[in-house]
């Protein structure tokens, strides 16, 4: 009976300890496996973030080891097959860009080149120039003053010289036709102001604002000039500002300045805006056309004032033809022209004038739409 007892508490014994044990494997099992778990989560965060902003996977957390490691190689190998065609692909975009920019730029050249004819073309319209009806406008402006007279071109003689039919008949030829110097003596003249054409005064009736003064007329007769072949400089230097006196003097160092430079020029024009008055009761003009525009007025000097002016004369001959012309075909487009004894700095060419473009009473639009007709009648003059 003891025997029995003592092997039944040994048997109890035993297997109390092995389901210890039991309980104890399992319970480390459970762990292990949540341990395992947790490090194969943590090693995938870990690709994910190394491999995220190269193959662009998104939720990658969310992605079993085993499938992402397959999708990085998937990339990689796509990566691999892109790259094997990269400088191939890089010189045919290059190829394809320089095309793309020579083309840009073939059509660049197109525009600009329309551009330029089709602004020729507005300057240079197939305009019936005579038969344009022209009629000077009475409003504004001043009986015509005249005491010489040549083929219907009228004179206002204020020199000390008797006007012959010698001295007045056009029979002058310039070897160089095509050269011309335009300047200004008084280079801030400026016209009535409007609302369009409004400038900031710095005297009466004058303004340093080459955009507003007689120097913006100078430009666009230059330009309409040029459009028609001419070679012109347009010298916009100021003589007349800060100070008016000595304007003359200045303007005669810049003119032979030029003229060394380029002594084949004949043709020099002194452009201004008339000055007499200085208010805005005077403003002759003509309308050609349905176009109102400034008259012109050429201004001659000779030696009659004692210095040295030995061509006078081909200046005078020289306006004199001008004048012809424009009587022709515009009619009253030229006020009589006015010699005086005063020389000007005219006598530094042989086709030297002062062209008075309008006056005080005048708008810059009037003075600047005279200018087309002025050019027509140049390039009449000098292609006869």
């Amino acid at each position: 009976m003891f025997n029995i007892t003592v092997n039944l508490k040994k048997l109890l014994k035993k297997l109390i300890i092995f389901l210890v044990i039991l309980i104890i494997g399992l319970v480390i099992i459970k762990y292990s496996k949540n341990i395992f778990s947790k490090v194969v989560e943590i090693t995938n965060k870990q690709y994910a973030k190394i491999f995220d902003s190269e193959f662009s996977f998104s939720n990658y957390e969310n992605i079993s080891f085993e499938k992402g490691m397959q999708q990085i190689l998937s990339s990689e190998l796509v990566s691999v097959e892109t790259n094997s065609n990269t400088e191939e692909d890089l010189d045919n975009k290059d190829e394809k860009l320089t095309e793309q920019k020579e083309d840009e730029k073939v059509e660049q050249v197109k525009i600009e080149e329309n551009a330029t004819q089709e602004a020729s073309a507005s300057i240079e319209e197939n305009i019936d120039y005579k038969n344009l009806k022209t009629e000077v406008i009475k409003e504004k402006n001043l009986k015509e003053s005249y005491n010489a007279e040549y083929n219907g071109v009228k004179i206002k003689n204020e020199s000390n010289y008797t006007l012959t039919d010698d001295i007045l008949t056009p029979n002058i030829e310039y070897k160089d036709k095509n050269d011309i110097l335009i300047f200004h003596t008084h280079t801030c003249e400026a016209y009535s102001p409007t609302e369009e054409m409004s400038y900031k005064e710095t005297g009466n009736y004058r303004t340093t604002d080459l955009n507003y003064s007689v120097a913006r007329v100078g430009e666009e007769l230059t330009n309409t000039l040029v459009n028609k072949n001419f070679n012109v400089i347009h010298d916009t230097t100021y003589h007349d500002y800060p100070a008016y006196t000595g304007s003359y003097n200045r303007s005669l160092l810049t003119v032979k300045d030029i003229l060394e430079k380029n002594p084949n020029i004949q043709t020099v024009i002194d452009l201004h805006r008339d000055a007499i008055g200085s208010k805005s009761e005077y403003g002759p003009a003509v309308k050609i056309g349905d176009e109102r525009v400034a008259q012109l007025m050429f201004v001659i000097g000779t030696d009659g004032g004692g210095l040295t002016h030995p061509n006078w004369v081909n200046n005078l001959k020289f306006a004199v033809k001008i004048q012809e012309k424009a009587n022709e075909i515009f009619p009253g487009l030229f006020r009589p022209i006015i010699v005086r004894n005063s020389r000007y700095n005219q006598n530094l060419a042989d086709g030297a004038c002062i062209i008075e473009v309008g006056a005080t009473g005048n708008t810059l639009e009037e003075s600047i739409g005279s200018m087309k007709y002025l050019a027509e009648v140049l390039y009449e003059v000098m292609n006869l």
